[in-house]
């Protein structure tokens, strides 16, 4: 029985990070997933009416993705620090806790962020429809909800490097 309880103490630590990084990818992409589709609405209903303006569109369509990348980024580095990619380091449920909680930030922020960053495109999507000219200001709008997804990026990186493992 402490054998039992010995290997799933050695294992609890490394599923915890393996969890943190899906939280980061699943978090992060879905609302990237959803921010997209959000600006993607607003995107097809100009093109209707002028589909010259698509390459506006596609880049204001994009900007919600980023958050997805991010999360991604987090994940790999959670994932790579515990030696998953290559030679696995041995990390106790502590460790593998601060990992974990080192994913939450970017999960969260960027979840939201990505939300309201395909709300703001979509609100400037319309802007270029009817302005093209002030597209500049279209792709700024949106790229304030992108600061605290960065913030949150930050945090977790931070917070990865602090974590002592090996």
């Amino acid at each position: 029985m402490e054998d039992i309880i010995a290997t799933m103490a050695g294992q609890l630590g490394p599923a915890l990070v393996v969890l943190g990084a899906a939280l980061a990818v699943g978090f992060a992409g879905s609302g990237s997933a959803w921010g997209i589709g959000i600006a993607n609405e607003a995107a097809a209903g100009i093109l209707t009416e002028d589909p010259k303006k698509f390459i506006y569109a596609l880049i204001l369509l994009a900007l919600p993705g980023t958050q997805g990348i991010y999360g991604f980024l987090t994940a790999l580095l959670a994932i790579n620090k515990i030696g998953l990619l290559s030679t696995a380091v041995p990390i106790t449920i502590w460790q593998g806790l601060g990992i974990f909680g080192a994913c939450v930030p970017i999960a969260i922020v960027g979840f939201y962020s990505a939300i309201w960053q395909g709300k703001s495109s979509a609100a400037s999507i319309l802007l270029v429809s009817k302005r093209p000219d002030q597209m500049g200001k279209a792709v700024i709008l949106p790229a304030m909800c992108e600061t605290y997804a960065v913030l949150g990026l930050l945090m977790s990186i931070f917070l990865l490097n602090g974590i002592k493992v090996g």
